[in-house]
């Protein structure tokens, strides 16, 4: 089956007040269990980012390590779930669940196909 990457940006979730976050945290790990469940599941996780400990980076094909993209970029994603589900509605549907629980909008991006891929 396809996998789908089910994302949002750094900063997606910050006009959630502090007192909501542990709703937010209950009910997102209502949705990762809910797709544990259905077997649909593969990862998920927020990525650590603040403004004062960046350990992101970017390297290029010679090795050059660069420290980037900045938290104030767009770019930083600030949580992903993976699901293996047969069409791109399923993957939708799981990022609806997803957008509810997390109160913000989610990317969904389908992984490349591998013929070497046996599962």
């Amino acid at each position: 089956m396809p996998k789908y990457l089910i994302s949002f940006e750094k900063g997606a979730m910050d006009h959630i007040p502090v007192e909501d976050f542990p709703e937010v945290s209950r009910v997102s790990h209502a949705v990762v269990q809910e797709a544990k469940d259905a077997g649909v599941f593969v990862f998920a996780g927020g990525l650590r980012y603040d403004d004062n400990d960046v350990e992101h980076a970017v390297v290029d094909t010679g090795g050059l390590v660069t420290d980037g993209p900045y938290p104030e970029s767009k770019e930083v994603i600030g949580g992903v779930m993976i699901v293996d589900v047969p069409t791109r509605e399923d993957a939708l549907k799981w990022a609806a669940k997803t957008a509810v629980a997390c109160r913000c909008a989610q990317d969904v991006r389908k992984f490349m196909y591998d013929p070497e891929q046996t599962d």
